[in-house]
């Protein structure tokens, strides 16, 4: 009995769709900057959303936030957080980053 075409480590024939391939560069991501309270206690911080970065890229650029900022801030999954009202600072540092950020929200 001859194993024939079996390829368990060989390059797939069909290639996996993946999100990240067709959203490569920074310009096309839907990269969205809102100020936000709930659940904060009351407290003001910015929201940054839609940035599609990997964990080690994310840390790099809130470091470089909080810096520009003067503030603390956090990574909740996806999410960037900033305390305080930074959408201003953050959307020209976004911008001089090569992306295009929105203001979303009031």
């Amino acid at each position: 009995m001859s194993k024939g075409s079996w390829r368990e480590f060989d390059e797939p024939s069909t290639p996996k769709s993946n999100r990240s391939q067709f959203i490569s560069k920074k310009s096309e991501r839907n990269v969205r900057v809102q100020k936000s309270r709930g659940g904060k206690s009351g407290k003001t911080v910015t929201v940054v959303s839609g940035l599609e970065l990997d964990a080690v890229a994310a840390k790099c650029l809130l470091k470089i936030l909080k810096a520009k900022c003067g503030t603390g801030g956090t990574l909740k999954g996806d999410l960037l957080e900033l305390q305080g009202d930074q959408i201003a600072t953050v959307l020209k540092l976004l911008r001089d980053e090569g992306y295009f950020p929105k203001k979303s929200g009031g």
